[in-house]
């Protein structure tokens, strides 16, 4: 038989070839997968017991992994996303330049995405690969999107889940109230550094250190949401009751990345002595950033804070306004 005569691989034999070319050479592979996120997935079989595997293209999102259950377009869900509806823990294997082997392995929970957050990160994942919106086309189906959360590690911590605990419960919300507040009062400090500059920018420290101080807060604020990501998983299994408003807080840390970034780059263009004509852009996007995390910091502490163990305190606002 001639190579044009030649039958395409079966699905299985076309996954096992993807599998040991992705272990073979650190996480990377070619085809149809060049250049594409790839992750391996390792499901139980939802009747039969047995683990099987199945390359799959990610979409990372803080501490969570998302995958879609595409199945290429077809009319029917992947074995694999049935295959973790009946067993949630899973194996993820995934590139890591850093590791033996060029991969790392890590159990994860999987939890398929409620309908509006599901809407959402499918349409951010069709914008980024064309195919996605293809097989969204092909299908009457609604393709599932299932978050991984990476799963606690016995042996750093033998609790199931760190918030089935009242006390670290009490404890977390405690600390949520604590890094809000001095969140707060840093960027109220530095709406005043940028609002008190006088005209005589060579000689106003204020102005000078505006943007040092952009880069410091907006580095602190991404550390705290980068912490608070990671927990949320944690939350939403203790409390599946919390899913729509986790969904929600992911994605207003999504929005507050998009401000932090412009007030980046806005901060860093400014020379280090800036005029206030050239401050003024960074002034504004301070106070929209201000006026979007007292509705974001009211609705964690209004949502999270009763399941903490605490009570929702006062609506606070960072500043009055410009």
């Amino acid at each position: 038989m001639t190579t044009e005569q030649q039958q395409p691989p079966s699905p299985a034999e076309f996954n096992r070839l993807v599998i040991e070319e992705f272990r073979a050479n650190g996480g990377r592979v070619g085809g149809m997968f060049e250049g594409a996120p790839l992750v391996l997935l390792t499901t139980t079989g939802a009747r039969s017991g047995t683990r099987r595997t199945n390359p799959v293209v990610y979409l990372r999102d803080g501490a969570r992994l998302l995958v879609f259950g595409s199945n290429g377009g077809a009319d029917h869900h992947p074995a694999w996303y049935h295959n973790l509806l009946a067993h949630p823990r899973v194996t993820v294997e995934i590139r890591d330049a850093g590791a033996p082997g060029g991969t790392t392995a890590y159990e994860a929970d999987a939890v398929p995405l409620p309908a509006a957050e599901r809407d959402r990160m499918y349409a951010v994942q069709a914008g980024l690969d064309p195919a996605f919106a293809a097989y969204e086309r092909a299908t009457a189906r609604t393709i599932p999107v299932v978050a991984l959360h990476p799963a606690p590690d016995p042996a750093a911590d033998p609790d199931p889940n760190p918030f089935a605990d009242p006390e670290r419960r009490l404890a977390a919300g405690e600390q949520l109230l604590k890094a809000h507040e001095e969140l707060r009062r840093e960027l109220a400090g530095v709406l005043a550094a940028a609002e008190g500059a006088s005209a005589d920018t060579a000689r106003d420290p204020a102005l000078r250190d505006l943007r040092r101080h952009c880069l410091a807060y907006c580095g602190s604020l991404e550390e705290h949401h980068g912490a608070e990501d990671g927990a949320l998983g944690a939350m939403e299994r203790q409390f599946p009751r919390l899913a729509p408003a986790v969904a929600r807080i992911r994605e207003e840390h999504r929005d507050v990345t998009a401000m932090l970034e412009r007030v980046r780059d806005l901060a860093a263009a400014a020379p280090q002595a800036a005029a206030a004509p050239a401050a003024a852009p960074v002034r504004a996007e301070l106070h929209a950033l201000a006026a979007r995390l007292d509705a974001h910091f009211a609705y964690e502490e209004r949502e999270l804070l009763p399941a903490l163990g605490l009570p929702a305190p006062p609506t606070r606002a960072v500043t009055a306004g410009p």
